[in-house]
């Protein structure tokens, strides 16, 4: 897929959701506002009970960028997805330089695997990694992060297996890859429920694969979507509509 949509109101981005906000009793909890940076690169983490103005539960999800942005980008992405690492390589290192790192944007990874079983894996793997590092060293989910992607083979090549994810994890400072095995032992069944969540919600606003992208701005509540790999300049223009600029 490789499309930008046009900018619309949040009424008409959510209108299929909207009966479901107003039923589910959405309560808008307290934001663990204590980010951190890594040290390599100054890139704050943090997480956050909050549910947003869009309709997407923050609760278990990594967010990259200042808690009170501008804006937020949900990005669902699927660690086996190609067009997710090209994404990864060659536009999201731009977005963070000139988006993230000056406080206009907020990114939330949200687990999209649709690929194959080895993309639940990975999707569970994420989830537990974030649970571990989240409250005391946020910001060493993205090593983590990155070095999955890093190692991205074939689909269904075996890379993704539960045993390799381990190994990689293992390699990344300050993730405990003992503790992440367990997590994924433990509640691995329970997060798989709330992912397959998180992957309804985002077939609701009509994202069908990885990577796909909803831009919404929480003081005008307006949203433009985006999907596949697009280049930075049409993430650029998406957010400079957003803001009027």
């Amino acid at each position: 897929m490789d499309r930008l949509d046009s900018l619309v109101t949040r009424r008409a981005a959510v209108g299929a959701i909207g009966t479901v906000l107003a039923s589910s009793g959405v309560v808008y909890g307290a934001s663990r506002l204590d980010t951190e940076s890594d040290e390599s690169t100054g890139l704050p983490f943090h997480g956050s009970s909050e549910s947003t103005g869009f309709g997407i539960d923050l609760d278990g999800h990594p967010i990259m960028g200042a808690p009170d942005a501008a804006l937020d980008m949900y990005y669902w992405g699927d660690y086996q997805c190609p067009f997710c690492r090209r994404f990864e390589q060659n536009t999201l290192p731009e977005i963070i330089e000139k988006h993230v790192r000056t406080g206009t944007v907020r990114i939330v990874f949200i687990e999209y695997p649709y690929l194959s079983d080895a993309s639940m894996t990975a999707a569970v793997m994420d989830r537990c990694v974030w649970r571990q590092v989240r409250d005391e060293r946020p910001s060493r989910y993205w090593p983590w992060h990155s070095a999955v992607f890093d190692a991205q083979g074939e689909k269904n090549s075996g890379w993704a297996s539960r045993p390799n994810l381990l190994e990689i994890t293992r390699g990344v400072q300050d993730v405990d890859a003992t503790a992440v095995d367990a997590c994924m032992r433990k509640r691995g069944y329970g997060i798989e429920q709330e992912i397959g969540t998180d992957v309804e919600q985002a077939s609701s606003f009509g994202i069908r694969g990885s990577p796909g992208f909803v831009l919404y701005d929480p003081t005008t509540q307006e949203a433009g979507k985006l999907v596949g790999a697009q280049p930075y300049d049409r993430f650029d223009a998406a957010i400079s509509k957003l803001r009027n600029e």
